[in-house]
Parts: structure tokens; sequence; C-alpha cells
């Protein structure tokens, strides 16, 4: 029986969309590695019509809707692509539960404004920053902080009390949205200080860990520990920890003591969220598949804690339209179908990572050669499960022009669905020579990039950028990256170019799409691998394929001279250009 970890109540049994839900239904065949669907698998096939149509409606939109939705349109079958990708069921699931709700949020805010054309009813639904000073509103109970539009990598929680009561222990619990046949949200951290100690021992301890209704507890992270993990390149438990000053004779070392008050911030890292408390790194905590910063909408704080503040910053937050003074030239000019190009960009990005998309915008996408329709630029995101993020989403749609909304819900594991979104539109809504792959915190040279290929000359059979030729899977059950034997057998990739920036030719993008329509494209949840993979199946099928490597596609970071700097932030974006502009050269800002 499942432990309900909000109340002392036993859990329902969590309904899953592959087993029971009548709208699906699995042709049941011999089992194949989950991250690889094989073209003989073909015949496991998941019938969701019923599930998927709702997506697919015909809806009276404006052009500029319509053309957002292009490659939406053309991923009807998506679920058949399922096997192999975490989460690609319940993403299909929770997006017709999204949909439906923002359609609706629409049809009332269009008939508001027909009722009230004079009125202005938006408010600013996604805050930058949240604070709850007042200690009359902490009560014995415990205390939640909404979080209206999820986390981001930067976002940060502080939590300023004492540890009081007979035990001084307390936790701290960031959750998710609940969906209507689960109750209880997940957690998506679980941060519990027993100053006390517990059942495993006498001694203060720090533990942290995840809860789903389907998975029920995950395996507890505990500081003080010998583990020597890393996220971020940041221990996942400090040595100080545990630690005793043997000059001093003084008890080990533990960040929080009874009746003493502690600054605690958790920030949202790359790969984890990170705790500080009095400014010194205490524990990291690697996310969890399914279980992505985004998804936060509350910080649930209960226990023997006396809290005289509680602050959230970083939030994701989108612009006030009527303060942005070059919104004409930020909007994009809208495409014919079939527009030949010489390049199409696609660009990765999430829901609420609305000042990724606007430092692109404001940055690279400003290159002669895409404001003249020489190269075209589009972000490719998934619905959001919390509904603020989706209205602000469509506001972004129907403002700039440049997104393309995918029907699923925006988890990293479904990346991959993106790559063959990309080349679906860079072949069927444009006809582009050549496609591109980057994420929203990569800085493009577009200029650097049309003058290599150019140069090249290989109109056929191209993958260009950082290759790599002998990786080989990550078989570390810790890494982020891990794919197991039987998600992956062999014992090396082939040849496959890092995520933060590649290019394709046209030949290769038709192809997957072709592959695609003909329900034969084998997936593999690394997309950037998964490009290699699909290659090198051309190649035996007969593509004469060349690999261009480039070295200045810096994937970790930004090195002088780039072609591509990837982890860059919105401020970042935006001095790399400013420098690109004042001094003509690729220098970088940190």
């Amino acid at each position: 029986m499942f432990k309900n970890p909000f109340s002392n109540n036993s859990l329902q049994q969590r309904i899953f969309v592959n087993t029971i839900d009548p709208r699906l239904k699995w042709v049941q065949q011999p089992t194949v590695s989950p991250a690889i669907q094989s073209p003989e698998a073909v015949n496991q096939v998941v019938v969701a019509d019923e599930l998927v149509s709702g997506l697919f409606l015909d809806r009276n939109f404006s052009s500029e809707v319509q053309s957002s939705l292009f490659t939406w349109n053309e991923m009807k079958h998506i679920v058949n692509y399922s096997k192999g990708l975490p989460n690609a069921l319940e993403a299909v699931r929770e997006a017709r539960i999204a949909w439906d709700n923002l359609m609706d949020i629409v049809a009332k805010k269009q008939q508001i404004e027909v009722n009230e054309s004079s009125v202005d009813h938006k408010g600013k639904q996604c805050p930058y920053f949240l604070s709850k000073m007042d200690t009359k509103d902490f009560g014995d109970k415990g205390y939640k902080l909404r979080i209206p539009c999820g986390l981001i990598q930067g976002s940060a929680i502080t939590i300023i009390g004492i540890p009081n009561g007979l035990s001084g222990s307390f936790r701290i619990d960031l959750t998710g949205e609940s969906v209507p046949e689960e109750p209880n949200p997940p957690i998506v951290l679980h941060y519990n200080v027993r100053l006390q100690g517990d059942k495993v021992t006498e001694d203060p301890v720090i533990v942290q860990n995840t809860w789903t209704t389907a998975q029920d507890w995950g395996e507890e992270e505990r500081c003080p520990s010998r583990n020597n993990k890393k996220v971020d390149d940041l221990k996942q438990c400090s040595e100080k920890v545990g630690k005793r000053d043997n000059r001093t004779r003084s008890k080990p070392y533990f960040p929080f003591k009874l009746g003493y008050l502690s600054v605690t911030t958790l920030r949202v890292g790359e790969e984890g969220f990170h705790m500080t408390v009095d400014g010194k790194q205490i524990t990291s905590f690697a996310y969890r598949e399914g279980l992505e910063p985004w998804l936060v909408n509350e910080v649930r704080i209960f226990g023997d804690i006396n809290l005289t503040s509680v602050l959230a910053s970083g939030l994701p937050t989108s612009e006030d339209l009527e303060h942005i003074d070059d919104l004409d030239a930020l909007r994009t000019v809208p495409l014919p179908l079939h527009r030949p190009l010489d390049l199409f960009i696609g660009v990765f990005s999430t829901a609420n990572n609305f000042k990724r998309r606007m430092a692109v915008r404001r940055t690279w996408m400003q290159y002669p050669a895409v404001k003249s329709g020489t190269v075209a630029v589009r972000f490719f995101a998934g619905l959001h499960k919390n509904q603020i993020v989706n209205e602000e989403l469509w506001s972004e749609i129907k403002t700039y022009g440049d997104i393309q909304l995918m029907p699923f819900v925006d988890y990293y594991g479904l990346i991959t669905w993106k790559t063959i979104a990309i080349c679906i539109f860079g072949t069927e809504a444009v006809s582009a020579k050549y496609v591109m792959k980057t994420d929203d915190d990569a800085f493009v040279r577009v200029d650097e990039v049309l003058g290599t290929i150019s140069k090249e000359n290989v109109k056929h059979g191209l993958l260009y950028g950082l290759i790599n030729y002998d990786a080989q899977p990550h078989r570390n059950a810790d890494s982020k990256w891990y794919i197991s034997p039987e998600e992956y057998p062999e014992k090396t990739y082939p040849p496959w170019a890092h995520g933060p920036g590649y290019v394709v030719s046209n030949d290769i993008a038709k192809a997957v799409y072709t592959k695609h329509k003909e329900r034969s494209l084998r997936m593999f949840k690394l997309e950037d691998v998964a490009m290699g993979i699909w290659i090198a199946e051309m190649k035996k099928e007969g593509f004469k394929v060349y690999y261009k490597d480039e070295k200045r596609v810096y994937n970790e970071g930004c090195n002088d001279g780039f072609v591509v700097a990837h982890y860059q932030s919105p401020r970042e974006m935006l001095c790399l250009w400013q420098k690109l502009q004042a001094e003509g050269v690729a220098k970088c800002c940190n």
C-alpha cells in the first residue's frame, strides 16, 4: 500500500493511461528495448484516437495562430512513438487536459473583449518576485507559498526561520500540479531536516527525496554521507556536515541548530536543486525523471520552525507588452508555405522560459540574414501543466508569431519529438536548404554558420556541428544521460553532433519526416544521439553522409571565437550581442 505524504489516509491506485484508460489500448507484441523502437516494432501501436482527437480538432483561429500550429497538426501520430520515451503517454494525456482548459479560457476572453472592448483584464500573472514577511500568516500548521508559473534555472526560494519546539525538525516540499484522478500532487523535492535523528541515526541528518502516486517515495539521499556524487559540479553533501573540529573538540558541524536563526536558500541549477544555509553550500539534489523544476507550483513548509519570511526570486515572467519599445522589431514576419530558405533554425524552449526567448529575439535573431528572410527561426515549446503559463504562452504566440506549439506537455525526456518537429517545419512548412537545431540558452552566430556551410558546399548528406565519433552510453545510473544496456545494447554510438547547435542538409531532415510518416523512425530519448542513429541508418540505406566537425561549437559554455556558445543566461546573451556589434568579434562575457 502506498503511503500518503500529506495525510495518514492511503492513496488510491494511480490510473495508468496505457493500462486502464479505455481510450488507450496496446496491441501486445514481444517486448523491445525501451529506449529504441525499431522499425520491426511498428505493430506495437498505441491506438489512442480518442485521446489525441481533442488536440487536433479544427478551430476558428487566426492565420497567425494557425501558422504556430503547423507542426502540431503534423504530429497526430506521436503516441505511436511513445515506446522508449519516459512520460510520453502521460504528456499527451496531460496536454489534452491543458489544451481543453486553455481553449475554454481563450473563448471566455474573446467574449469579454466583444462585450467590454475598452477594458484591459490582463494583469501580471507571472511575477518575478514573491515574498511573505507577515508572521501572522505563519501558523502552527505550516505555510504554503504559491508559485504561479513554475521555476526555471536561476530561480531561488529563501526561507528564514528558527528551528524550535521539542525536536526542531521540519520539512520543505516543492510540489507540482495535481491531476483529477490523483488528488495528492507529486513532490518534486522533499527536504527534511531531522535535528534529533531518525530510525537510521541518532545524529542530526538532512534527508532529500521525491514522491509520486505511481512510484511512492523514491530512494532517499542523506547528509551527512560518504557519497561523492556531484550535481552541477557541487557535492551532493558537503564534507563539512557531520565533521568534528578536533582542535576545538566541538560537536560535529550541522547547519541547523535548535533556537538559532538560519537563512536557507534553495537554488535551481542546470542538473538539480542546490541548498545553501547561511551562505554555505550544504546539499545538492539531481532532478529525477518526470520531476522537473518547471512543474513546481507550491512551496510547503511544515514542522518545528518559527518562520520569519519566505521569498521567491528569479521566477519566470513575461514582459508587459505596453512597456516594450521595440515590439515591431521583435515580431516575426509570417512566412508563406514552402518559402525557400538558406537555413531554418529550430530552438528548443519550454513554456515558462519567457526571458530566454526574449533574449534570443533581441540578439542573434536580429542578424540581417534573419531579418531579411534568408534565415528563419522558430521556438518549439510544449504545453505546461500550469494554466497561467499556458495563457502567457498563448499571448506570446499571438504577439510574436515565432513559436511552434507542441501537442504534449514538455518533459525533458520527450525532446526527441521536438527534433522531429523541427525537421517537419524545415522541409514542409518552409523549404530550407539546411535545418539547424539549437537551445534557447545558446547564442548562435548565424553569419558564421551560413558562411561555413556555404564554404563546405555539401548539399546532401551533411551533419555539421561538434561531432562525437566514439562516444559510449553512460552506464552510471546516477548520470543525467544514463542509458541502460536494455535501452541501447551496443558499446558505442554512431557519430553524432552535440545538441546545442548542429545542422543537417534538407535531404536528411526530409528523410526524418518521411520515416516519421511511415512510423518507422527509431526512438531514442537523447535527441542529439537519436539524430546520429537515424543518420547511421540512412547511411546503411545508401545515403552518402558527410560529417563536418566544428570545434567552435562550445556545448558547455563559451570560448572566444565561438560559433555557438551554450549555457548563456539572458544577460550574457545580450552582452555577447553588444560585444559583437561594438567590436565585430566573438568575445565571451565571463
